[in-house]
């Protein structure tokens, strides 16, 4: 098993504000020495838009009005039997992420100054993708079974390049899923098999080497998430510490796994990041910790296999305030592992 003991250090989830990489990777490498993470910019070009930023190379994939969505008018047989190819061989060469749809990646590896523990990257989750994604009659692709299944390998084997492409800045690469949509998990909106959801999660999983970690921005089946593969556990803490609560036995047997949770305790909303410190922080998620305590689950055990993050994507805010996100988070870290060891 990899070793999750992160002591409350900070990272990020991805997106930021900024449209000049360069700046956005500088605040970063700043902030966050010892985990950083690559930073998508999505103000920057809808490109790096999360339906967008990992389509390419996709069978009939069409760019239109800043949007993307696959044409089955296209005899796309041999670009499909291309990506299978691929998948079977490993040839993660194949699929890479392009600078035009990742210009913060790019900028990131290129930088000399980088010298952290870990780094960390991220890409789009399969049901996510798969949701946002549609056919050229408005249908989600996650609803075909060849498509999601090929979506699946697809940002799997891109996951896998950008985990070899991280791993010249860091031998310690950890890896996330965005999975925004499993918040809609079991709503009329969201209607897949338990089964096929994580079969579909674990396709992508099964592809990456290092830590891998799923992210979700909502409440959703904590179980399902916690039982897959993956290491990390990443939540909105700040706005759903309750939701994590109601399933103790299942967190700590993953916590006995050797997994880890990411705290993502630092607000993404510029009204709550005007009235919080890194005292209230602090406060707060020692609070969001605490039930678990009362059910046998050690506390130094949540800060020692524990991550520090903000709520969700922070490109929304301003530049200004996506930097006082961080500083908030670096100096909640600091307090923490200072206190706590």
């Amino acid at each position: 098993m990899p070793d999750t003991r992160f002591g409350c250090l900070p990272t990020m989830i991805g997106s930021m504000p900024h449209t000049d990489p360069e700046k956005a990777c500088a605040l970063v490498n700043h902030y966050l020495k010892d985990i950083p993470a690559w930073p998508q910019l999505p103000k920057r070009s809808f490109r790096e838009n999360m339906s967008v930023q990992f389509s390419q190379g996709f069978p009939g994939i069409i760019e239109k009005d800043n949007s993307v969505y696959v044409d089955r008018s296209i005899d796309w047989d041999e670009p499909l039997e291309e990506l299978y190819n691929a998948y079977l061989e490993n040839n993660i060469d194949k699929y890479p992420v392009g600078a035009d749809y990742a210009a913060g990646l790019h900028t990131f590896l290129s930088r000399t100054d980088l010298k952290p523990g870990a780094v960390k990257g991220q890409i789009t989750g399969p049901i996510s993708w798969g949701l946002s994604v549609t056919d050229d009659s408005k249908r989600a692709i996650l609803y075909d079974d060849m498509l999601s299944d090929a979506a699946a390998k697809l940002l799997r084997l891109k996951a896998g390049w950008q985990e070899k492409a991280l791993s010249k800045i860091s031998k310690n690469t950890i890896l996330f899923i965005d999975e925004p949509s499993m918040a809609s998990y079991g709503s009329a909106f969201f209607s897949l098999p338990r089964e096929r959801v994580i079969s579909l999660l674990e396709e992508v999983l099964d592809g990456i080497s290092g830590i891998k970690g799923i992210h979700c921005c909502g409440n959703t089946d904590w179980p399902i998430i916690l039982g897959t593969s993956t290491d990390i556990l990443s939540f909105d803490t700040y706005n759903y510490a309750e939701s994590l609560t109601l399933y103790p036995a299942e967190v700590k047997q993953f916590l006995d796994r050797n997994g880890a949770i990411a705290w993502g305790i630092a607000p993404n909303a510029e009204d709550n990041l005007n009235t919080e410190t890194v005292s209230s922080l602090k406060d707060r998620l020692e609070e969001a910790m605490s039930p678990f305590t009362r059910k046998e689950i050690p506390f130094r055990q949540l800060v020692e296999q524990g991550l520090l993050t903000p709520s969700c994507s922070l490109s929304l805010l301003t530049e200004e305030a996506a930097a006082h996100t961080l500083e908030l988070l670096a100096g909640l870290s600091q307090e923490i592992r200072k206190r706590y060891g």
